[in-house]
């Protein structure tokens, strides 16, 4: 029975590239002269420190333009609060990886909402499809790329 996982992944070297590349750029920007303006990867997440929330509010351009030359989809952040920690601030971006369990249940009540005939089936942080035929499989594909989820999806194992 033809099947294909669907998952929400992020290539850690591209984003450690990403991030290594934002860092150069902010060492080298005259705006960011003489401050302690930072960017590091640590836990799976972005932290980024400076001065003043001003200046976090400018390295995120920076960082996403780098992310997205690297085809890492910003969809996959999430930024928390920026917050004071000693003469500056700093701000956690959580690298969002895998699908959540509410993302999975709307998921499925997309394909269930469209009357696709296959099953969908929730495996950890993935979701299973399975159906009798090639076409229906490719249809959902189609139907989930449309559907706004809020996650970045990628499509592996396709199995006839």
């Amino acid at each position: 029975m033809p099947s294909f996982d669907v998952v929400s992944e992020v290539d850690q070297h591209e984003l450690a590239n990403a991030v290594d590349q934002a860092k150069r750029e902010i060492t080298n920007r005259f705006d960011f002269k003489g401050t302690s303006a930072d960017i590091s990867l640590s836990d799976g997440a972005v932290v980024l420190t400076a001065d003043s929330d001003f200046q976090v509010q400018q390295i995120h351009p920076i960082l996403y333009q780098k992310l997205t030359a690297r085809k890492i989809d910003i969809a996959c952040l999430d930024a928390g609060k920026v917050e004071n920690s000693g003469k500056g601030v700093k701000q956690a971006i959580k690298v969002r990886v895998g699908i959540d369990q509410p993302t999975a249940k709307k998921a499925i009540a997309k394909i269930k909402e469209a009357k696709m005939k296959v099953q969908a089936q929730i495996q950890g942080e993935q979701l299973r499809v399975t159906g009798k035929k090639r076409d229906d499989l490719q249809a959902t594909m189609a139907l989930l790329d449309k559907a706004e989820l809020g996650l970045p999806l990628q499509y592996q194992n396709f199995r006839d």
